[in-house]
């Protein structure tokens, strides 16, 4: 990774401090769901303590449900092993102000054993691996990452008091694009970009999308890690400015029967000199590197679909004709594919249509970066590109539930060469866990058409 220049320096997190503008430090780590787990100090217990020697929090933490209860199945944690503690080191290039809550300034935390180790589940461990192997072929990953949400009225309290049904969309009708449209709720829209630019982030643009109240705030691409990290700043943060003004928006990867929420990811190889490698004298102005990197993403889609599609509600996005992928294809710029390849020069790139609003960008990176190391590794030929609708042209489909998606992960001699038998049999477990509690529960769908009916 090149050197950068954090959002906040710790000289400057120092004099803050003694200024009075900062009193809380958030020091916090992406857990299996993406999600932000850690503690909330008093600043200047964290730049007397915290700071050099780090804390500790519960290794359980990597080891629940999406409800937070411990369940069997993992090595790492358990009740046999006692439920110990892991540390949390920050990582200082990371530190930044968070403009959203008043006086507070977060870290982004490594998570390491009492002996040093690392913690190799641990989702921003198994990003660093696989950038670290890309490193050693003189390689950075560029990534970005395009998060849509929805929008409604209701507060979350008021949400789930309503079970999530009959929620008021804060756009009736699609406004995909519609300058009107976003601006019914542009306040809300300007305050997430203005506090998440305040916080370090390059804000682009936002946009509206199809379903109603929904919505897209894009930023700049960056180096990989720096994406996933601020990838997942910024869903917590979307969350909280959302809840301060009294609404709710959501980020799961299909809420109702329209139009998903997706997380089309970007990426873009660059060498030291920071020139794209992926741009080349090759068909389609692709280089060698490309194109082997290209076909180790079709090569190895199915097989780490868990990655890119980790909840049972994900495989619901994968509908024909919903701009959500289901054929396992490439094409230049065509948006029926899971794989499409836009720019030209130093904008090559491709991207991963298949991940939802619910990806870890931890996990779903690390699985772009270990596929396109393995076609590089192995020189596989890239196909014919996809010219028409996929949908529709017979190729192979992205796999339909988490039950395929999470045996294709279990059984790939792909996955276990790039990530390790530990972490295969880590999220294989996790998804075990999900696909148990939910053939356990009693829908709505069951209710309405049994109740009476049957």
């Amino acid at each position: 990774m090149a050197d950068r220049t954090p959002p906040l320096t710790v000289e400057e997190l120092h004099a803050l401090v003694a200024g009075g503008e900062i009193d809380t430090v958030v020091l916090a780590f992406p857990d299996m769901q993406g999600r932000l787990q850690g503690k909330r100090f008093a600043a200047r217990f964290f730049l007397d303590e915290v700071l050099e020697h780090g804390t500790e929090g519960c290794n359980y933490l990597l080891a629940v449900d999406t409800e937070m209860n411990t369940v069997d199945g993992y090595e790492m944690s358990s009740w046999e092993r006692g439920y110990g503690d892991f540390a949390m080191h920050p990582d200082l290039s990371t530190l930044r102000r968070v403009p959203w809550n008043e006086g507070t300034a977060l870290l982004i935390a490594d998570l390491a054993w009492n002996d040093g180790s690392p913690v190799v589940a641990a989702p921003r461990q198994i990003l660093r691996r696989q950038l670290d192997r890309l490193g050693e072929l003189g390689l950075t990953a560029q990534v970005g990452t395009e998060l849509e949400f929805i929008v409604f009225k209701d507060t979350y309290e008021q949400a789930w008091d309503a079970h999530y049904r009959d929620l008021t969309p804060a756009n009736q009708y699609n406004i995909d694009y519609s300058v009107l449209g976003t601006g019914r709720i542009e306040p809300l829209l300007r305050r997430i970009r203005n506090d998440m630019q305040a916080a370090g982030l390059v804000v682009e643009s936002a946009k509206g999308e199809c379903n109603p109240g929904q919505h897209e705030i894009a930023f700049k691409y960056d180096e990989a890690l720096v994406t996933c990290d601020q990838h997942a700043i910024y869903k917590t943060g979307a969350k909280e400015i959302a809840s301060q003004e009294g609404v709710s928006l959501t980020f799961m990867a299909k809420y109702n029967e329209r139009e998903g929420n997706s997380c089309h990811i970007h990426l873009s190889l660059a060498d030291k000199d920071g020139s794209n490698v992926m741009a080349g004298d090759g068909p389609g102005g692709m280089s060698e590197i490309m194109r082997h990197f290209l076909a180790g993403q079709l090569a190895a889609l199915r097989d780490f679909s868990l990655l890119y599609a980790p909840n049972i509600n994900s495989y619901k996005r994968f509908q024909p004709g919903s701009f959500a992928p289901t054929a396992v294809a490439w094409g230049y710029d065509n948006r029926t594919c899971a794989l499409r390849v836009v720019g030209h020069g130093r904008s090559m790139r491709f991207e991963n249509r298949l991940p939802g609003g619910d990806v870890n960008p931890h996990l779903a990176v690390a699985g772009l970066v270990a596929a396109g190391l393995y076609g590089i590794e192995q020189k596989l030929e890239l196909p014919e590109a996809c010219a028409g609708n996929a949908y529709t042209a017979g190729y192979e489909h992205v796999p339909t539930t988490l039950r395929e998606a999470a045996e294709l992960w279990e059984n790939s001699p792909v996955a276990r060469a790039a990530f390790g038998d530990e972490v295969v049999a880590h999220y294989r477990n996790m998804a075990r866990v999900e696909l148990n509690a939910f053939d356990a529960a009693v829908t709505d769908w069951e209710l309405r058409r049994s109740f009476e009916r049957l």
